[in-house]
């Protein structure tokens, strides 16, 4: 018998021995961990890492593996560190650094070539996205070992992708040129989702560590902004008596370079924080549903006998769909920390209530929206705005369903989970619709 089929051997001991799992749950458990163990090992992982990393996301999942994962905890970290040498993480290290200065790099050179030309604030702002992005995505092809193949089409679709964009003739603060610069970062986030997941897009599994890759992402990102603030904050003071005409050289400078490197950075710090146990999705799941239930339930009740009225008008749809896609997220990232036998408790009953409430905003939503459209037609903003509404619309609806059902006891969690990252496709299609089909239906208006 492998090493490795000990060890499950003697994880799936340590979990028969709980009184509330039988052969039927433990079988069960263990399928999840061997598809865990079999992803990692794909991505490029050895036998002790792939082990140490699934039983610890099953450990975040189920407090009987998180019992395992933290009685058997010292061997398997020293087992970790015996396959990962010093000079592995130093590597790691270095490869990333090199990452970040080179989106940081691609930022200023294109911010040096916009200001020699014309329309510096138009093209310069849509493509953006461009100059970092794809660096992130060519970080993960090159961390997770992408095979050639994926690894060549997805750099030929980005760059067709760009090519494209950039051969539009967009008008001077066109409608459909704003659509493209917002919609952009969404297409090519989804690009680096596929090199994160090392081109196994049909693995749904891969495309949960991706969902939970992003929220967490999203953290990371958030407190290195806010650091790097603070750092830029107390820079302006410091020179502010000695030298105060180069603060805004120095804004200038670094503000772009520092944030361009931090996406690569939080990338970085994202996979290198991987423990056993260790995920903070659950905890701001727990302090956020509620929050964002009570504020969505009330929203729901008030707009539902108010209405929207006439008064409804676009920055008031931005605030809507943010907050159903916050709501959305929020679901989504919960999913990806809930244990696929752990049972419906509380917390789940808030998310129910918090997708009827979103559900029943979106329906107030899409009726003045088609009240709108009847009234002065269709915009690209307009049509944009529809289907994203009616893709959350579904979305959600379904999502309750499962939800309910989970709560019911009559499915288990693992089908909303599928349905979720299956239905990454469908936002993935329609923001790539929004770039590429909607500027020249609408002649680029």
């Amino acid at each position: 018998m492998s090493t490795l089929e000990t060890r499950i051997d003697e994880w799936r001991a340590a979990v028969l021995r709980g009184r509330m799992i039988d052969e039927a749950d433990a079988q069960e458990l263990e399928s999840h961990l061997r598809d865990h163990i079999a992803d990692l090992g794909s991505a490029g992982l050895s036998d002790d890492e792939a082990f140490l990393i699934a039983v610890g996301r099953l450990g975040r999942i189920d407090q009987l593996s998180a019992e395992f994962a933290r009685e058997h905890s010292d061997r398997l970290w020293k087992q970790l560190t015996v396959t990962r040498e010093e000079g592995e993480a130093r590597a790691s290290v270095w490869g990333m650094l090199a990452f970040a200065a080179l989106a940081a790099v691609l930022v200023h050179a294109a911010r040096l070539f916009a200001e020699a030309s014309d329309g510096f604030a138009f093209w310069f702002a849509r493509d953006l996205s461009f100059f970092v992005l794809p660096v992130l995505a060519a970080y993960f092809a090159v961390v997770r070992r992408m095979p050639l193949r994926p690894t060549v089409t997805l750099g030929a679709v980005v760059a067709l992708l760009a090519v494209a964009v950039n051969l539009f003739p967009f008008p001077v603060g066109s409608a459909t040129d704003l659509l493209v610069a917002l919609h952009l970062p969404v297409v090519l986030w989804f690009a680096v989702g596929v090199a994160y997941v090392g081109g196994e897009v049909t693995s749904h599994v891969r495309r949960m560590d991706f969902i939970r890759f992003t929220g967490e992402w999203v953290i990371y990102f958030a407190l290195i902004a806010l650091g790097g603030g603070v750092l830029l904050g107390l820079t302006a003071a410091v020179l502010t008596p000695i030298a105060p005409e180069a603060i805004d050289d120095v804004m200038l400078w670094v503000l772009p370079a520092g944030a361009a490197g931090a996406v690569v950075v939080a990338a970085w710090l994202v996979e290198a924080k991987k423990s056993v146990i260790e995920n903070i999705a659950p905890v701001l799941t727990a302090i956020f549903t509620p929050l964002f239930a009570l504020m969505l339930a009330v929203s729901a009740v008030g707009y539902a006998f108010a209405g929207l009225g006439r008064e409804f008008d676009r920055d008031l749809l931005i605030v809507f769909d943010v907050l159903l896609l916050v709501v959305l997220g929020l679901v989504v990232y919960g999913i990806s920390a809930r244990g696929a036998l752990r049972r419906p408790g509380l917390l789940d009953v808030l998310q129910l209530v918090a997708v009827i409430s979103a559900l029943v905003l979106d329906l107030l939503v899409l009726v003045s929206m088609l009240g709108r459209i009847g009234e002065f037609g269709f915009t690209p903003n307009r049509v944009a705005a529809l289907g994203l509404n009616l893709l959350l619309l579904i979305n959600l609806a379904v999502t309750a369903w499962h939800l309910g059902r989970m709560l019911a006891g009559r499915a288990p969690a693992l089908r909303l989970e599928r349905w979720q990252t299956g239905y990454l496709v469908a936002f993935a299609a329609w923001v790539l619709l929004v770039v590429l089909a909607l500027p020249p239906v609408f002649d680029f208006a």
